[in-house]
């Protein structure tokens, strides 16, 4: 190999200064944030701050609208199943939630309902209708974690399919990591979840430091700090449990599958799936969903 050849393969492997070789395989884990991937220029998407908690509202339920805009685009909506949650940043005790039986191609930033912990609506699309399911579920997640800010779940195909075994995620690439030792298997499917027992069930099951739920026999939940990073993670989650399907049904006595080893699935994880990170890989779908159609921004749809 010549010299020129040599400079360039060495370039290629090279690692980050900020990444400073340690471990067995010459990597030490640092520090968190979309810093590790954005390099040159910075983070292109970085998280607003606000002093106006108002104005933090009326952007984060512009986002929020946005999600639902990108779900549709995927094909997640289900008759009138899925929920997406957000906590209220003026008055944290509460969350907005979608209207029950609007299609998720079609919500806006005004057709969100904002209520209380215990389910009575005190603002927003005051006309609109709660799916009890939704606010069993995710008044219990806001309740049992304060980093919870925002909550996904749909009926989506791939999620419904994947949950029906039972199984929490294998750590087969690199997207699978982003969910290593933060995804969990509610077993105990009670029916629809409309009492607030089986929503106290679920927020526990999701525990203190999970990000992703498998909920057998009945589909996907994801949680963020961000409804950016509660979205992104579901949909990579459906795409995982996809790949996961696929996998396991190629698998044979000449192909067979090769696993992410704990210490490499950890260093991924933490490298990448951090909320900054998450938020940071969301906006790409975002402003696809901005560019194509930005009817989601307005205040209302009904």
């Amino acid at each position: 190999m010549s010299t020129t050849a040599t400079q360039t393969a060495a370039s290629v492997n090279e690692v980050p200064e900020k990444v400073v070789p340690a471990s067995s395989r010459g990597y030490a884990m640092q520090q968190r944030g979309a810093s590790n991937m954005a390099m040159g220029n910075g983070n292109p998407h970085k998280i607003p701050e606000f002093d106006d908690p108002y104005k933090k509202r009326e952007w984060i339920l512009e986002h929020m609208a946005g999600a639902f805009r990108v779900f549709g685009r995927k094909g997640y909506a289900e008759g009138t199943a899925g929920h997406i949650s957000v906590r209220d940043p003026v008055d944290p005790t509460t969350f907005w939630i979608n209207p029950l039986g609007v299609h998720f191609s079609m919500v806006t930033a005004g057709d969100m309902i904002h209520i209380d912990e215990d389910g009575n609506i005190i603002g927003g699309n005051t006309k609109g209708t709660i799916n009890a399911a939704g606010f069993a579920i995710h008044s219990a997640l806001h309740k049992a974690r304060p980093n919870i800010n925002a909550a996904c779940h749909t009926h989506s195909e791939y999620g419904r399919a994947f949950s029906c075994f039972g199984k929490e995620l294998e750590m087969l690439n690199q997207d699978s990591c982003y969910f290593y030792k933060s995804n969990a298997v509610y077993a105990d499917f009670g029916g629809t979840a409309v009492e607030k027992e089986e929503g106290e069930r679920i927020a526990k099951c999701v525990g203190d430091t999970g990000r992703a739920l498998i909920m057998q026999n009945h589909g996907l939940l994801t949680v963020g700090e961000t409804v950016d990073e509660a979205a992104y993670l579901f949909t990579l989650l459906e795409r995982t449990c996809k790949l996961q399907m696929l996998v396991n049904a190629a698998e044979n006595g000449k192909y067979v599958k090769n696993f992410i080893g704990d210490s490499e699935a950890a260093y991924t994880n933490f490298i990448s799936a951090d909320p900054e990170s998450m938020y940071m890989a969301f906006q790409p779908d975002y402003n696809l969903e901005k560019y194509r159609d930005n009817s989601f921004l307005s205040k209302s749809s009904l």
